[in-house]
């Protein structure tokens, strides 16, 4: 099997269509399409590591077509990088953690202050004022 197939099985097996993969990679629907072709070439490493994350393969299995196509539970816990991990069980603590992650730096600042006086506010107390942040 070459990589193109490789590639178009691992996005079908995830059950994504070129564009939400290209979506999810940050690359346009053609670059995708262009991977998949016969005459196609091959993605970057970087690229490619990113299908294997999103697509749910072994990156191993992508790039060579060595061993298992699906990870095995120890490998897709082993996958997630701390930095990356979201350790949170309350549905809502997750919303607020990944619209942080998502939200620009000068954005982020704006939610942690209005949280503060939120919070504050609840509470009965001032809020104290923090030193500007060097993002600001």
């Amino acid at each position: 099997m070459h990589s193109q197939d490789r590639i178009r099985l691992a996005r079908r097996h995830a059950g994504l269509s070129q564009a939400k993969l290209a979506e999810a990679i940050g690359v346009q629907r053609s670059a995708v399409s262009h991977w998949e072709s016969p005459q196609g070439k091959n993605p970057s490493v970087d690229h490619l590591r990113t299908v294997a994350t999103v697509t749910g393969v072994a990156f191993e299995w992508l790039a060579t077509g060595r061993g298992k196509m699906q990870l095995s539970e120890d490998a897709v816990l082993d996958s997630v990088s701390a930095a990356d991990a979201i350790l949170v069980e309350d549905p809502l603590e997750l919303r607020l953690v990944t619209s942080f992650r998502d939200a620009s730096p000068r954005t982020r600042i704006a939610m942690v202050e209005i949280l503060e006086e939120l919070t504050a506010r609840r509470l009965g107390r001032n809020r104290p004022r923090r030193p500007t942040l060097a993002a600001e």
